[in-house]
């Protein structure tokens, strides 16, 4: 007996497409507030290096246990002015963020909003300094083992999972790039570790101003005034010079300020040995910070917060929560709420 094979006119030659689309985000907020991670605030992930930067970075916390090691690809370490990518795409998620859009890991951009919007060149040598510092940002891997409740981990990612140009110009211009964000900065800004920095931030000419500027925000915030030692001060700048030469570039640069008060929102002092940050005044008190925004939160609010974030200060979260924001959310109990549950989930008890 011979079987009749029949055809199915209506199948489609090509297999399902069994791979999910992930959606991504469109950057198009024009006046987003520039925000970096504080994580990458934290520890020299960055290489102030205008060379090609090989070296491995290692850090270990007091116990010796925790670390995070910074390895470089062919093209070198990732650059403190690659970071500049990072927090374009960081700032343009956080403005969504506050206005109720969806956000995701995948983000589209135009290169000349980004080029604009970090006081960059937009001619040839700007696209091309952007190119190159996409494929430094994707090339640099971080190394981590993260404790989590009982459970240890190891994770080991690049700054950015990748990039895609999607269109260029005839003469070879960038205009539209994919970039997506590894989990570890999208995790970072679903907790809400994030800081406002200051727009004179992209005017800073010197990696080490930049690197001082971000210590400075991250540590000194809305206090009047923050030491470290100079010793410190290198360290978390992972700067490679001598303590000699290192003392030599922090004291031109406080030379600098004292004549020109360049450095932003902080003023930068070194007296024997300490380096000073003195607040000059751009970021409120505490207590103005609860008003800047015009609104307040209802007493129910903060004992919720509080069963959501057991252990932590509710009103040092509320001013750490009002700190990042750039508009009074929707429903601002809410928004509140949900911010301390992140904080809870993310860090644990204080």
């Amino acid at each position: 007996m011979v079987c009749e094979i029949t055809k199915d006119t209506d199948r489609s030659p090509l297999l399902p497409d069994r791979q999910e689309q992930g959606d991504f985000f469109v950057c198009d907020i024009f006046d987003a507030a520039p925000k970096g991670d504080m994580a990458s605030m934290a520890h020299p992930i960055f290489s102030l290096s205008t060379k090609p930067d090989y070296r491995i970075r290692r850090y270990e916390d007091e116990t010796g246990k925790n670390y995070l090691e910074v390895k470089p690809s062919a093209d070198g370490l990732a650059t403190i002015h690659d970071r500049d990518v990072l927090i374009y795409c960081i700032s343009q998620i956080m403005a969504a963020l506050n206005s109720g859009q969806k956000v995701s890991r995948t983000i589209r951009l135009t290169a000349f909003d980004l080029l604009k919007a970090t006081n960059r060149m937009t001619d040839g040598r700007g696209y091309e300094g952007l190119r190159s510092a996409l494929t430094r940002l994707q090339g640099t891997q971080i190394e981590t083992n993260i404790v989590t409740g009982k459970k240890e981990q190891l994770d080991i990612f690049s700054i950015i999972d990748r990039a895609r140009i999607v269109r260029e110009t005839r003469d070879g211009r960038m205009q539209e790039i994919e970039i997506q964000i590894s989990d570890w900065v999208f995790n970072a800004i679903e907790a809400h570790e994030v800081l406002t920095l200051n727009r004179n931030y992209f005017r800073l000419r010197k990696p080490l101003e930049r690197r001082i500027y971000e210590i400075g925000r991250k540590h000194c915030g809305h206090q009047k005034d923050w030491k470290i030692s100079l010793v410190a001060l290198q360290r978390k700048c992972g700067s490679a010079s001598t303590t000699r030469e290192f003392k030599r570039l922090v004291s031109n640069i406080i030379a600098q300020d004292e004549e020109h008060n360049h450095m932003p929102d902080y003023a930068v002092r070194m007296v024997q040995d300490m380096v000073h940050f003195i607040n000059r005044g751009a970021f409120p008190s505490s207590c103005a910070v609860i008003d800047e925004l015009g609104f307040h939160l209802s007493s129910d609010t903060y004992e919720k917060a509080r069963q959501a974030a057991p252990g932590w200060d509710v009103y040092v979260l509320e001013r750490d929560w009002r700190e990042w924001m750039t508009e009074p959310p929707r429903d601002p109990n809410a928004a509140f709420i949900g911010f301390c549950k992140k904080v809870f989930e993310r860090r644990g008890r204080p």
